[in-house]
């Protein structure tokens, strides 16, 4: 028989996804207070434009972003319908697309980047220390399924 999580286990899930939830919300009021479109959007544009060429197929999108992103192709169709996207056919496969970053998106991306990186350390940076997120991050990698990549951390600090 499988054992039952003890209380504190329950305790520390339900506190990890409601701050989770609560940063997340923060996070998208502050961008949506500085006129930018959601978090969705950046997150796509920054994979799009760290991918060799400024592009990738819908699926490999889908699985590069760091947040759960259930409908990638109604996000694709308004990054194209603002111009900040393109789909492109696939030379090798006449089936398959690429979906490829313009220089609006770009420079989208590096915008919001800026104000993404402002609502990181209001929301996170000023609450904890250095040394406490350090130990915040060992906590999690503990956890083991999504632990940082050398890339992933060189994409946070780059925002």
């Amino acid at each position: 028989m499988a054992r039952r999580p003890s209380t504190e286990t329950t305790e520390a899930w339900l506190r990890l996804m409601r701050v989770r939830s609560c940063v997340l919300d923060a996070v998208e009021q502050d961008l949506k207070k500085a006129g930018f479109p959601p978090l969705a959007w950046y997150d796509a544009l920054l994979e799009l434009s760290r991918a060799p060429g400024g592009e990738l197929r819908p699926v490999e999108l889908e699985k590069q972003m760091l947040l759960p992103q259930y409908s990638t192709s109604r996000l694709i169709e308004r990054l194209v319908d603002e111009g900040l996207a393109a789909r492109r056919e696939c030379k090798n496969d006449k089936r398959g697309l690429f979906v490829e970053i313009s220089e609006a998106g770009r420079d989208l991306q590096k915008r919001m980047g800026e104000a993404y990186s402002v609502a990181i350390e209001r929301h996170v940076g000023s609450k904890l220390s250095d040394a406490e997120a350090a130990k915040l991050c060992g906590l999690l990698d503990r956890l083991g399924c999504c632990a940082q990549t050398p890339d992933a951390k060189e994409a946070a600090s780059s925002q």
